[in-house]
C-alpha cells in the first residue's frame, strides 16, 4: 500500500497562504486533498492526476488554493493563499489507485493529516 507523508501545516492569520506537501512513496492514479474540521464529515478540497496534471477544486476554494505535482519527488503540494478562518480544518491528503473523485471513501490510502489554523 502507498504511505503519505504530509507537511507544511501551521497558523496563519486570515488573508495568510500556506503550502502544503505530500510525499508518497509510490505515485498511483491520481491524488485528492481533503479536511475535516471539528464535528464536520470529511470534505473534498482538490485533486490531481499524477499523469496528466488534470485537477479539480472544491467551490469553497477555487481561485485561493492551487494543486500540483511533482513527479520526479513522488510529492504533491497544495498551495493555499487567501485563507479564511472557515478553511481551519486538519488537512489529509490521499492515494486514488483507480480514478479521481470528491469521495474520500473511493481513496485508497491516506496521510495522517495536517493541522492549518487560520485566525481572524
Amino acid at each position: 500500500q502507498v504511505q503519505l507523508v504530509e507537511s507544511g501545516g501551521g497558523l496563519v492569520q486570515a488573508g495568510g497562504s500556506l503550502r502544503l506537501s505530500c510525499a508518497a512513496s509510490r505515485r498511483t492514479y491520481g491524488m485528492g486533498w481533503f479536511r475535516q474540521a471539528p464535528g464536520n464529515e470529511r470534505e473534498f478540497v482538490a485533486n490531481i492526476n499524477w499523469n496528466n496534471g488534470r485537477t479539480g477544486y472544491a467551490d469553497s476554494v477555487k481561485g485561493r488554493f492551487t494543486i500540483s505535482r511533482d513527479n520526479a519527488k513522488n510529492t504533491v503540494y497544495l498551495q493555499m493563499n487567501s485563507l479564511k478562518p472557515e478553511d481551519t480544518a486538519v488537512y489529509y491528503c490521499a492515494a486514488e489507485t483507480s480514478w479521481l473523485t470528491t469521495k474520500p471513501g473511493t481513496y485508497d490510502a491516506w496521510g495522517q493529516g495536517t493541522q492549518v489554523t487560520v485566525s481572524s
